[in-house]
């Protein structure tokens, strides 16, 4: 297997790591002023991913640098054309981040419903907008023969693109609530498990339709395949989550985030992003790739380093597994 390609199917598994394991704490941001009915309650629900959710983003940390450092002019032209949604993201991820810091320094209620907003935006903006970019890499924006983009802001918030926004939005949500479903106790439990059924359905419906979409833009029989997997594997989270089976639910969640992401990795190749306007102007993983001694000692560093941070991230999970509710949290 060529290195371009080991590093193509790298970043596709970065940013699948980051969809799922970003895409329940977002869900749970998204939820605090819906199932968090006081202050007691809103403070469970962000320990719950307290412990988790920076080391979450580092999987987006890693996978921007794998993809500067393997396909530079894959990443020059993505942030220069996708310059205005990937810097909202990055505002509402540096709001989201200093909220669950500066929430619990002073008590006034006022103080707190600021950083809750707070909190909710910078979790809803990055699940609608991841949706709208990975839309957009895959159908194609306009690039002329250089590689430069050419298009404008609109261009980007075309209907399949709203639709990918939409159903990311809509898994996040789905994914949050089965989460907090398996990290809590009592009626957050109770209250988040049946939430997630009901928003699962309308996750399923737009999760269908927006990859049914995507297989008529492009598609692969790995797509395909994986496409109807990642369908099943929602059915059988939902299922779970019926039953009051969080475990299952919540891997059947994951799977299915896992899976979307993989068909539109595997629908792209070998293109990294498509032109629109002129055949010349489409990259791929070849022409977009740095040269092949910097992929060699990168694959030899991701070699050494990879299993050490997967190991400490599983590390931080295994020490965090237990439930909490509101009994574990003081009153002051």
């Amino acid at each position: 297997m060529e290195l371009t390609t080991i590093w193509f199917l790298l970043v596709a598994v970065l940013f699948t790591g980051y969809f799922i394991l970003e895409g329940f704490d977002f869900g749970v941001g998204m939820l605090l002023p819906v199932l968090g009915r006081d202050d007691r309650e809103r403070r469970v629900l962000i320990n719950t991913i307290g412990p988790v959710w920076d080391g979450n983003e580092v999987w987006l940390i890693t996978a921007g640098g794998a993809m500067f450092a393997s396909f530079p002019e894959w990443y020059a032209t993505l942030f220069s054309g996708f310059y205005l949604p990937l810097l909202l993201i990055l505002l509402a991820l540096i709001a989201r981040g200093v909220a669950f810091e500066y929430r619990h320094k002073r008590p006034e209620a006022s103080w707190k419903r600021r950083w809750d907003a707070a909190i909710v935006i910078g979790s809803l903006l990055p699940s609608v907008l991841w949706g709208i970019a990975f839309a957009n890499i895959l159908r194609g924006v306009p690039l002329n023969a250089e590689h430069e983009y050419v298009g404008g802001l609109f261009n980007l918030l075309n209907p399949y693109a709203l639709l990918g926004g939409a159903t990311t939005l809509a898994l996040f949500l789905t994914h949050g609530a089965v989460f907090i479903a398996l990290k809590t106790t009592g009626d957050i439990r109770e209250r988040a498990g049946a939430l997630a059924v009901r928003l699962g359905v309308g996750a399923a419906v737009l999760a269908v339709g927006f990859l049914t979409w995507t297989l008529t833009i492009r598609s692969s029989a790995a797509a395909v395949v994986l496409a109807v997997g990642a369908a099943l594997a929602l059915l059988g989270g939902l299922a779970a989550a019926r039953v009051r089976r969080e475990g299952w639910a919540f891997t059947g969640t994951a799977v299915a985030i896992g899976l979307a992401v993989a068909t539109l990795f595997a629908a792209l190749f070998p293109n990294v992003l498509p032109s629109t306007l002129d055949a010349a102007g489409t990259l791929t993983a070849t022409n977009a790739a740095s040269t092949p001694y910097t992929l060699k000692i990168m694959t030899w560093v991701a070699v050494i380093f990879t299993p050490v941070v997967l190991g400490y991230q599983g590390w931080t999970y295994w020490v965090f597994r237990k439930r909490i509710g509101v009994a574990n949290i003081p009153q002051h």
